[in-house]
């Protein structure tokens, strides 16, 4: 990871998708954030009071703006297209995870920013959640003997009403998962393998809205449960049980539990993405990790496939 390093003036910004995680954290990160100015959005069904408001990328790159860089946050499936688009009209790239539809996007997408000697930056939001770090450096030192993560949380409170994510590519259960599966290779860096996968698709959909996994990372088991159609508390918890007690990431990262002593901290996952981006661009550095990514596309693959009602919002 670069170090941080800050231009002169602020990078130029356009936002590319204005759905409900652009208006609930990058509008707000971005706005925050000296090193950057918004000066575009687009979107085909939304505007961004302020700025400039485009349908799509090409009407973006014909306008002629002074931009930098571009923050991309629609949904996955598509999402290759618009980097390219921007890396070939000379700016940097952000992209809201999971970074594309499937690895060999990221890859191109990838080669695409070497060879224009842009800056690139798949990112993880839930690794820069308040726990994770110290997680991270109080598990180095110890023998972790087991993982259990439980991600569950309500489809219908956090994406209503958007369709794309049962379908091909949207991810489903994955699309909220994937931060599990983020953090945990963050705090345990090793060899992931996934070795059985039961997925559960409703009818007439072809992403799931359950899951249940098994791991492994190195020779230390890891299971993980999600579910999209959770209607009690909402639940993001990872458990790592080490020879030297228990620790425990609970709110998606925020609350970190070790053997019953706990530390929170106030949220700062997209400032500190974008904190990360000013750098990188700042350094014409990448940074691009498909770990968590190649996971999600592995339990596809060797998941078993059980079809359950079908889903109605």
């Amino acid at each position: 990871m670069a170090t941080e390093a800050k231009s002169a003036k602020p990078i130029r910004l356009a936002i590319i998708g204005v759905g409900k995680i652009a208006r609930d954290q990058h509008l707000p990160a971005i706005a925050n954030d000296p090193c950057f100015e918004l000066v575009a959005a687009v979107s085909r069904n939304a505007v961004v009071d302020g700025v400039d408001n485009y349908h799509d990328i090409a009407e973006l790159l014909a306008a002629g703006h002074d931009l930098d860089a571009v923050s991309i946050c629609t949904p996955p499936v598509g999402r290759s297209a618009i980097a390219m688009a921007a890396l070939d009209a000379g700016l940097d790239v952000m992209m809201e995870k999971p970074p594309a539809a499937t690895l060999s996007e990221v890859a191109r997408i990838e080669a695409h920013a070497v060879a224009a000697g842009r800056s690139l930056f798949a990112t993880w939001h839930s690794r820069e959640a308040a726990g994770v770090a110290p997680a991270r450096a109080w598990l180095a030192d110890r023998t972790v003997e087991r993982v259990t993560i439980a991600w569950r949380e309500d489809i219908r409170r956090w994406h209503p009403g958007q369709d794309w994510i049962l379908e091909a590519g949207g991810f489903g259960v994955f699309d909220p998962g994937i931060n599990a599966l983020s953090i945990a290779t963050e705090i345990l860096p090793g060899d992931w393998v996934v070795h059985r996968a039961d997925l559960q698709v409703p009818e007439g959909r072809m992403s799931p809205l359950a899951a249940n996994i098994d791991l492994t990372c190195g020779d230390i088991p890891v299971t993980a449960a999600f579910d999209f159609l959770h209607e009690g508390p909402q639940q993001w918890d990872i458990v790592v049980e080490t020879d030297g007690g228990t620790l425990k990431l609970s709110m998606g990262g925020a609350i970190l539990e070790i053997d019953g002593e706990v530390t929170e901290a106030t949220d700062a996952e997209y400032p500190g993405l974008y904190a990360k981006f000013a750098a990188l661009v700042g350094s014409r550095s990448r940074d691009v990790d498909v770990t968590p990514l190649r996971l999600v596309a592995d339990a596809f693959l060797v998941g078993r496939r059980t079809i359950v009602p079908a889903f109605a919002w």
